[in-house]
């Protein structure tokens, strides 16, 4: 990532704990604890609207194009339904008049709120067909996004921090531990045992779900690859030791892995290299190595600590302590790197013409060799037929 421009958010009053990026509506999601969930333009940098304050703080947010949630300190989840031809999909901001009846009635439809967990809730995700949270209950909870039934409960030995969905699989992290789950049994996979020194605070996974980067209150970065084809186990792939304070976030998004850290700054981390090398590994080997180059670059957030990050869409979005949000658009950075591999591409292409043209002019060597035994040959004969040549031209005898 190159060049970019940076822009600051205003709107929150207290610490900002989560932000969400929706790339696709180009929507951003924030809240923390003022328990006033923000939502944002992705491409102005526009306030859009705010809901009423949800009584707690908001730890954790997600979205897609059908459901908001957010997820409360008091150990509830509020949800938001999309309205169908509403311009930003929700209504958060509902009826502040306890009068409007109509209104009322409307948000019952739209809002829900679900009381499960004993404890905080801390993180908070979806897919298409279900609900996941985690709380310092020690649980996550699965529900069911049509019946808002819990559908399952997987007991963890430690305070839940983070979780992440894929397909039938879910990754958490609890206390220093990382936890393989499938979802559709409930059953534990395997553990990682102790993937951090202290808390594992954030967890990001590649589209592919096959790799797993963990953060912790040591301030490492540990990336893992999960192997499906041998019973759910996993092999470490990457270290990365970037920030001086605990990795509270981590958001992915091919080819880049970014973290936001008690230390204010963010990493940004390029793993197309070290993929490449990884794809070549047999699955029952691991890497002898696991420290690689540092981050491709590092970005001053804020002042104070940064507890949420997201990616997407050419953006960086952070939130923390100054309860402030900031947003950094690559999108022009992209667009230069898309012109210089279309040049790239291009010189490639006439340094391999060239080469061919080489070839062809070796291979024909022998053949002009020929050619120049064939047109002396010709000229002898020209010359008893009554021809010959000179540096001026063809003359004939007389």
């Amino acid at each position: 990532m190159g060049k970019y421009s940076v822009e600051t958010l205003y709107g929150h009053t207290e610490t900002v704990r989560t932000v969400f990026l929706l790339p696709s509506k180009k929507l951003v999601f924030t809240s923390g604890y003022d328990s006033v969930v923000r939502m944002w333009d992705m491409e102005d940098g526009i306030s859009i609207s705010a809901s009423r304050p949800l009584g707690c703080t908001i730890r954790a947010l997600s979205a897609d194009s059908k459901l908001l949630v957010a997820g409360g300190s008091d150990g509830f989840i509020h949800g938001w339904r999309a309205e169908e031809g509403h311009p930003y999909l929700f209504d958060i901001k509902g009826s502040q008049d306890q009068n409007r009846n109509r209104n009322q009635d409307r948000n019952r439809n739209q809002e829900f709120r679900l009381w499960e967990h004993q404890g905080p809730i801390t993180c908070i995700a979806l897919d298409l067909s279900k609900i996941y949270s985690g709380s310092w209950d020690m649980t996550i909870r699965v529900y069911d996004r049509v019946s808002l039934k819990c559908l399952t409960v997987l007991m963890h030995n430690d305070w839940v921090w983070t979780l992440v969905p894929h397909d039938m699989t879910l990754v958490s992290t609890a206390g220093s531990d990382l936890y393989i789950w499938e979802t559709n049994s409930g059953s534990l996979t395997d553990i990682v045992k102790d993937a951090h020194v202290g808390n594992a605070y954030s967890l990001a996974r590649s589209h592919t779900g096959s790799f797993v980067f963990t953060g912790g209150e040591d301030g490492v970065i540990r990336m893992y690859e999960i192997l499906p084809d041998h019973g759910g186990s996993w092999r470490p792939v990457a270290v990365w030791n970037p920030h001086s304070g605990p990795v509270h976030s981590l958001s992915f998004e091919f080819p880049w892995l970014v973290s936001g850290s008690g230390d204010g700054k963010l990493s940004l981390i390029d793993v197309r290299k070290l993929l490449k090398g990884i794809r070549a590994m047999k699955p029952n080997r691991t890497r002898k190595s696991l420290n690689i180059e540092p981050p491709q670059r590092m970005l001053n957030g804020q002042g104070g600590s940064l507890f949420s990050v997201s990616i997407g869409a050419d953006r960086i979005v952070c939130g923390g302590e100054e309860g402030l949000v900031r947003m950094w658009d690559f999108s022009r950075a992209l667009e230069i790197e898309k012109r210089a591999a279309v040049l790239r591409g291009l010189r490639a292409e006439n340094r391999m013409r060239r080469q061919k043209l080489q070839k062809e002019i070796e291979s024909n060597k022998g053949g002009r060799v020929d050619q120049c035994l064939i047109a002396a040959k010709s000229q002898m004969n020209g010359e008893r037929n009554g021809v010959w040549y000179n540096k001026r031209g063809l003359k004939v005898k007389s």
